[in-house]
């Protein structure tokens, strides 16, 4: 079997050396520098060298003359060696032409600031696509076009055209698909207190994407988390596969919007009318370790506890605060976010009550009351820190009435360094916790303004440590391999892959069905069969509970006459015959092909009210026995399958071993469109499949 083609974007070096001028030159190039302010050739020019790049800068503008002590070129042939980057600040039409005088030169790597392509219509677009063209006859790699360029705070290099100062040198790379976003951000940052690695502004994507771009973070050695700004993806099936690659070794965070886009829907089945491109994008984001943020603040907040927090070994969480209120806010925060408000060892409430005034409240949220000092705040982390039941901390301080803010910081931080858990402060209030800020700031120590927000971003460390900590997935049995889905009914092709099914057979007329029904054994299930009627319990096209042949024999005419009814008449091919199963539980199963990811699994509870309860998981192909368990667990229909009450438990295996079965046909069949079993009867040992439908693609 060949290697995927993500091996060949991770380990290939010609790729590599390819790419690496965007972000390591050994001389740039700018094409359109002007010595007007006013325009973008000044500020990318003035960028480069404010940045301190070490490397050689050269200018190419319209008149010749100096530029910042730099000679202004006026023909790019001119310009001399080393340059292996360039920066193309031209008119619309001449970019074209920019681009093969780069190759020309022997420049193999170009940023297009230039807007005025795709974005504005046809006309753009066949512009963008001339310029691909050109670029690929050349081996010329685009960034671009419609883009403010790219950042490395450590080399350092700035090409873009943004309002000085450059960004503070961080450890958070940052890929954004909007120009404007990525601006709005730089700034927001400096506010905030943190600076990035490496910033790459993707704009129109019409060579370079988010998956080109996201190795050259994942080997950049300042780089600790990468960020993203997704508006979409280029290739869902090969980010996926580089995300989980780098994944395992660096967290990313992702915030990919129009989310509640409608996307595209299948009508043909439960499944595809509940998978809506956003459930793909979370299925995907998930199979890759990625943590999907809700807002950019959130994205940062998590990046900033991801750049400088150690893991923690669990969910619980201490809480230590000098005001009830915000301790409280913070409790429910935890408990929104899935993690535990941890209860305190014996040992840790005897320290504790020796620490504090007898008013204070030892039990967790520990209240020290307003008075508490900077040495109390430090004695009391210490003694939460070494307890084994605590795997995390918030601190919270709001401003003490009695001492500074910073002073409590400063007695916070000699705690923090020495202890291998996370702890995350709550600074609330403004200016007279602005001098604490910069202490912890100093330490590396992360502030939120909230308890929501640090909250949140404990749950983001939790995940993150859940991702690393997975165990090596145990497949199921062995299924079979490919084969040919011509000729085969849906109950034949899931029987090829080992799915046990309930015994279906279609009757022409009441006679044959009383012949098929007799063979069968009763009670007996009786369906309408039409290529017309999709959900037959819609129109009244199913009949349970039929015991006997008169009693069939009276059903199928009552199900003609209801059915002739119709209007328009539907095609009637005769009625399906199934033994009724009286016993186990109903769940529904599916598969629907995401045009972007493959195939999405489902699993939920099944029947007719499966669009009503929504009571599904989603999780991206092809899955192996945990991935299916994880899937069950996120749903009711999945927990009581253990038993619940008056419900009996019945065989989990058996519905892991159908979901990884029908991932593997999924995958093994490109031609099919959607699968769905509902319901799949789960009994005390086994399941049947009890009802299939198969879409194929183009039917």
């Amino acid at each position: 079997m060949g290697r995927p083609y993500f091996f060949y974007l991770w380990f290939n070096p010609l790729m590599e050396k390819a790419l690496s001028p965007f972000f390591q030159p050994k001389g740039v190039v700018v094409i359109g520098a002007s010595a007007s302010p006013e325009k973008l050739g000044y500020g990318v020019a003035r960028n480069l060298i404010e940045s301190g790049y070490t490397g050689t800068v050269h200018f190419v503008g319209q008149k010749s003359g100096e530029l910042f002590g730099y000679p202004l070129y006026t023909n790019l042939q001119d310009v001399p060696d080393p340059v292996d980057l360039a920066i193309l600040i031209v008119p619309t039409q001449a970019t074209p032409q920019s681009i093969e005088d780069c190759a020309k030169r022997g420049i193999k790597a170009a940023i297009i600031v230039s807007a005025g392509f795709r974005e504005i219509g046809a006309e753009g677009a066949a512009l963008e696509q001339q310029c691909v063209e050109v670029a690929r006859a050349h081996d010329v790699r685009l960034l671009g076009p419609n883009c403010i360029g790219t950042i490395d705070t450590h080399l350092p290099l700035n090409t873009t055209f943004l309002q000085p100062p450059m960004p503070a040198p961080g450890h958070i790379g940052f890929i954004s698909h909007s120009g404007a976003f990525a601006a709005a951000i730089i700034d927001w940052a400096r506010g905030q207190g943190f600076g990035f690695s490496r910033i790459a502004s993707l704009g129109n994507q019409a060579d370079v994407n988010e998956t080109d771009v996201l190795p050259m973070l994942a080997k950049d050695d300042a780089t600790k988390v990468i960020t993203m700004y997704m508006e979409s993806v280029s290739d869902g099936r090969r980010f996926i596969q580089a995300a989980s690659e780098i994944s395992k070794n660096k967290p990313i965070i992702a915030l990919k919007v129009g989310r509640f886009e409608a996307g595209q829907k299948a009508a043909a089945s439960h499944t595809g009318a509940l998978a809506a491109s956003d459930t793909a994008f979370n299925a995907a984001f998930e199979k890759a370790g990625v943590l999907r943020a809700e807002t950019a603040e959130q994205m940062f907040d998590w990046a900033r506890a991801l750049e400088n927090c150690p893991l923690p070994k669990g969910s619980r969480v201490g809480i230590l605060t000098n005001a009830g209120g915000p301790g409280v806010i913070a409790a429910d925060s935890l408990e929104h976010h899935g993690l535990v408000l941890t209860q305190l060892s014996d040992s840790t409430l005897k320290h504790l009550s020796a620490t504090l005034p007898s008013a204070a409240n030892i039990h967790n949220p520990v209240d020290m009351l307003a008075s508490a000092s900077p040495e109390q705040y430090a004695a009391c982390l210490k003694i939460l820190l070494q307890d084994k039941n605590v795997d995390s901390v918030i601190v919270i301080l709001p401003p003490p009435p009695m001492f500074k803010a910073e002073e409590v910081a400063k007695a916070v931080n000699e705690v923090i360094g020495h202890w291998d858990k996370p702890v995350v402060v709550t600074l609330m209030g403004s200016t007279l916790v602005e001098e604490a800020v910069k202490t912890f700031a100093s330490s590396k120590v992360v502030t939120y303004p909230f308890p929501e927000r640090a909250a949140s971003a404990l749950a983001a460390l939790v995940r993150r440590e859940k991702f690393l900590d997975r165990r090596p997935p145990t497949e199921g049995q062995a299924v079979s391999g490919h084969r040919s889905a011509v000729g085969l009914s849906p109950d034949e092709l899931i029987a090829s892959y080992g799915i046990p099914t309930a015994p279906i057979k279609l009757a022409r007329n009441e006679d044959e069905a009383v012949a098929i029904a007799d063979k069968l054994g009763y009670p007996i299930v009786m369906k309408i069969a039409s290529p017309d009627i999709l959900h037959k319990s819609n129109v009244g096209g199913v009949l349970m509970n039929i015991q006997d042949a008169a009693s069939l024999r009276n059903s199928h005419a009552q199900l003609m006459e209801r059915i002739n009814k119709l209007i328009p008449p539907p095609r009637i091919d005769g009625v399906h015959i199934q033994r009724q199963i009286n016993e186990g539980q109903e769940v529904i199963v599916g598969m629907v092909r995401d045009p972007q990811f493959g195939p999405l699994m489902m699993f939920g509870s099944g029947g007719v009210e499966v669009e009503g309860l929504k009571d599904v998981a989603f999780c991206l192909g092809t899955l192996n026995q945990a991935e299916a368990e994880s899937m069950m667990r996120k749903t009711w229909a999945g927990k009581k399958l253990k038993g619940f009450r008056s419900i009996p438990p019945v065989d989990e295996g058996a519905v892991r071993d159908v979901l990884v079965r029908l991932s593997r046909l999924a995958a093994e069949h490109e031609e099919i469109e959607e699968i769905e079993i509902n319901p799949l009867c789960v009994l005390a040992k086994g399941a049947l499949a009890v009802d299939v439908r198969i879409k194929f693609k183009g039917a």
